[in-house]
């Protein structure tokens, strides 16, 4: 009994010494802008290991140098109340899960579905390995608020389980404790990804549209602002119909957005 005490103690200080790791480097971000991310870093070494070299394109500005219309495009896109929360936005959260679950179950129905119709054949040679059960992985998709986006782009990977995701409610809840919402908004938008190897807004608007950040009309922040949960995909579709559509949306609530 005593060696597993032992090692439940070992866990339980490991997760400790972790958390208060991340408290150190979140406290630093009041006044150090963070060097990279996580998520960055991984991308960096996926380009490098799929085509032998990378590319990074990112230049921090300070937050009065990001206009207004980006932050109030991205908190209208992505995250409507983000100056009310705490860093998690449970009612999002809910609706999230329940839209999983109900995609979950409509994913069953069809399966099942398509196994009835399947060739007495097909289910005779597909018996042996019918009755294995197959092992799932919780995921939760949608319901991030932009603290739970930084979270995971600074220090997490990009799987989704439960643990993960616990992880990253943790961290939101230190970043928005040890840090303002401007200064989260900040580092957001000084990160976050706009296509291959883009990162932040001075270089996505100069990617984009060869202008700084702090000249981008509504219509442009928009559009940025459209491309964030798909960025790669979006990049390769300047003359996309739904990007164009959904960003005349985003314009005509940037005015219902509120900054910090």
């Amino acid at each position: 009994m005593k060696p597993v005490l032992r090692w439940l103690g070992l866990v339980v200080a490991a997760l400790l010494a972790l958390q208060l790791y991340f408290v150190v480097r979140i406290a630093a971000m009041t006044l150090v802008d963070p060097q990279s991310t996580a998520f960055e870093r991984s991308q960096a070494w996926r380009q490098w290991h799929d085509k032998g070299s990378w590319r990074w394109r990112q230049q921090w500005v300070a937050y009065p140098q990001i206009a207004d219309n980006l932050k109030r495009a991205v908190i209208a896109a992505e995250d409507d109340s983000f100056i009310y929360h705490d860093g998690v936005d449970w009612d999002a959260l809910e609706k999230a899960w329940q839209r999983n679950a109900k995609a979950e179950a409509l994913a069953a129905k069809q399966q099942a579905a398509q196994a009835a119709k399947a060739p007495a054949t097909q289910k005779r040679a597909a018996a042996p390995t019918t009755n294995k059960p197959r092992a799932r992985t919780v995921k939760v998709v949608g319901g991030s608020t932009i603290t739970q986006q930084l979270a995971k782009n600074l220090f997490l990977s990009g799987e989704r389980t439960l643990l993960r995701k616990g992880q990253e409610f943790v961290l939101a809840l230190l970043l928005e404790a040890l840090l303002s919402k401007q200064r989260i908004l900040e580092i957001y938008l000084n990160n976050v990804e706009w296509g291959e190897g883009v990162f932040g807004a001075e270089a996505a608007a100069q990617h984009y549209f060869r202008k700084p950040a702090s000249k981008l009309s509504a219509y442009e922040a928009a559009r940025l602002a459209v491309m964030l949960p798909r960025p790669k995909y979006f990049e390769k579709l300047p003359n996309s119909s739904y990007i164009a559509g959904r960003a005349n949306v985003i314009v005509n609530r940037l005015n219902n957005a509120e900054l910090p």
